[in-house]
């Protein structure tokens, strides 16, 4: 699933069930193992939990009587109606709004068929020290923006991708965009941009461990082990089950 669809799409945790459910069931039909890596805890969770999403029409005149409210009466009627599984449904009006809209859809359509499968997975954490972890975020961004991340940005550009919709997407196209476009230096860039995502880092590790909380068993394995005995680990986990 990389590659799905083009630049500029604005993809979302509804699309990303579906379209992994298409890989996940014909993988199961050949009888090979699927193995799901990546992406960020709340896409994870929407998998192993199967969150009841579904694609909601856009109502105009609900969102015109939304948009005279004030945020934080959207976000009131958005904790009675839902629970807040993350917070980008809050991070700025456009989403909140469209966040109401869909809660309050579900709240009038409760006949709607919500079916996603029961998955039996087998969960595991590749785990570092905090500073470790830091550090190999840094490096990681360093070699990133010296191996093409700003040409990649400055092509998407070109290409006529929004610059709203580059900073819509977060974290390296948001703060690189604000470069190509000289609104920061390369180094106010950077930093920027460090910071982001070690804060990114360390909600994600909040999220697992609440995954945790919720029933979910995360196997942990030494990030620091040579990968012929992270693979022995792995390998001893998934035949023992």
């Amino acid at each position: 699933m990389i590659d799905i669809v083009e630049a500029g799409y604005k993809y979302n945790v509804f699309e990303y069930q579906k379209d992994f459910l298409k890989v996940y069931l014909n993988l199961k039909k050949k009888g090979k193992l699927p193995v799901l890596c990546g992406g960020t805890g709340m896409y994870i969770d929407a998998v192993l939990k199967g969150y009841k999403l579904i694609n909601v029409p856009h109502d105009d005149n609900l969102k015109k009587e939304l948009e005279k409210k004030t945020d934080n009466e959207l976000i009131e009627i958005l904790k009675q109606n839902k629970e807040l599984h993350n917070r980008s449904d809050t991070s700025n009006r456009k989403r909140l709004i469209r966040a109401v809209e869909i809660a309050l859809y579900y709240r009038e359509n409760e006949d709607i068929d919500f079916w996603f499968p029961k998955i039996k997975s087998l969960n595991i954490q590749i785990v570092f020290d905090r500073n470790s972890r830091r550090q190999r975020i840094t490096q990681r961004l360093k070699e990133r923006l010296q191996n093409g991340m700003i040409t990649e940005v400055e092509n998407l550009m070109e290409a006529n991708v929004s610059v709203d919709t580059l900073k819509y997407y977060g974290l390296e196209y948001k703060y690189i965009t604000e470069y190509i476009l000289k609104e920061v230096s390369y180094d106010e860039m950077f930093k920027k941009l460090e910071t982001a995502i070690h804060q990114s880092s360390k909600r994600q590790m909040t999220w697992f461990r609440k995954m945790e909380k919720d029933g979910h068993k995360i196997h942990k394995i030494d990030g620091y082990l040579p990968l012929n005995e992270k693979v022995a680990a792995v390998k001893k986990l998934l035949f023992t089950q």
